[in-house]
């Protein structure tokens, strides 16, 4: 019998993905789980793909981008972040997740520590464990799910190779403030320690969103369309950030995923005529309208951001015994202990039209008095 790599030992099956497995089993529940815009790819995206393949653009692209996807992002990413951002510090990958793939692959080797805030999103304890380092948990439960400095500054060592911060966040809904942000920046630029920002859900902002790398210059940022334009299914991200990590994540992409695929990449370029203004809006409202309904009966972590809400369990059961209580009554939400070192929490992705929100809504309240 084949011996499987020792890695393969190190990270387990996701938590996420049973519970989309036991969606399968159930009729017609009300699934607030899935971590997915409910809107189509806009229609003028659509078009771009078409008129791509039609073009002939189906081949293998350049493993850095193509050109003029290249220079969109790199003017947006000057709009966005305020700087001034090179052709060597910019690189196009298959989604966030090969984005950040690639740069664990980069940077970390056996015994490197990467320090993860906790809640944390599920692929980033797995991934550093894969490739053999040690997640380092930064936990922010009693600090309102924000960063405390002086915890983050105990927990560096010698081997501490990089933070990983992921705002708006999932599965906390958080957005780290600026002035959160800065006190990050202190810590790290006095130990010379890297930041990977994942700002997947930059676009789902329902205040003020700051970049880390506005106010820290050793920031690896990473980006995307998936969630934006409700194109996850594309796989289309990128990276920003210093040219030599840039460098190596380029020449590990050349012998992975090779490019990014190239009809969303040049469907991308429609992007920016779209407007996003109204799909936020309507998830603002959607936001707006589970926490008026939940507000009362459950504690939820700040909701500034992104579409999910992290609720603690009610007095006398854990997250996943919430979670079992809710799935036996045809209803999937995610275990919190996916997400944590705890078990104390649950995750509610809303994401789906408003009456399910409300009758989902309604059933947790009912259950949590039970």
């Amino acid at each position: 019998m084949t011996q499987l790599a020792q890695r393969t030992q190190r990270i387990d099956a996701s938590g996420i993905r049973r519970v989309f497995d036991l969606a399968r089993s159930l009729e017609n529940p009300i699934n607030l789980s899935i971590g997915q815009p409910d809107f189509d790819v806009p229609d003028g995206v659509k078009k771009a793909a078409c008129d791509a393949i039609g073009a002939g653009h189906n081949t293998y692209t350049p493993t850095q981008g193509i050109a003029p996807l290249r220079r969109q992002l790199l003017a947006e990413e000057k709009a966005f972040t305020q700087r001034d951002w090179s052709e060597q510090e910019l690189l196009v990958t298959s989604g966030v997740s090969g984005g950040l793939f690639l740069a664990l692959l980069a940077l970390v080797e056996d015994g490197d520590e990467v320090i993860i805030p906790d809640p944390y999103f599920v692929m980033y304890k797995q991934l550093v464990r894969f490739l053999g380092g040690t997640p380092v948990y930064l936990d922010t439960y009693d600090s309102d799910f924000g960063i405390d400095p002086d915890r983050l500054a105990a927990l560096i060592t010698p081997k501490t190779k990089a933070l990983l911060i992921n705002s708006p966040a999932n599965p906390t809904g958080r957005i780290l403030s600026r002035s959160e942000l800065e006190a990050v920046a202190a810590v790290c630029r006095k130990r010379g320690l890297l930041v990977i920002s994942d700002e997947i859900y930059r676009h789902f902002a329902y205040g003020p969103m700051t970049s880390m790398a506005e106010v820290y210059e050793n920031t690896l940022l990473l980006a995307g369309h998936s969630k934006s334009y409700g194109m996850t299914g594309w796989r289309l991200g990128y990276a920003c950030g210093p040219a030599p990590i840039i460098r190596a994540m380029t020449m590990v992409q050349q012998y992975s995923f090779v490019c990014a695929p190239a009809v969303t990449q040049y469907a991308a370029l429609a992007c920016p005529q779209v407007e996003l203004g109204p799909y936020i809006d309507d998830y603002r409202a959607k936001r707006d309208l589970m926490v008026s309904i939940l507000g009362e009966h459950f504690k939820l972590a700040p909701p500034d951001g992104a579409f999910y809400l992290w609720a603690e369990a009610p007095a006398g059961y854990t997250g996943t015994s919430f979670v079992e209580k809710a799935i036996a009554n045809n209803m999937l939400i995610i275990p919190g202990a996916v997400f944590s070192e705890r078990d104390t929490h649950f995750r509610i992705c809303y994401t789906v039209p408003d009456d399910m929100l409300r009758k989902g809504a309604e059933l947790l309240c009912k259950l949590a008095l039970d």
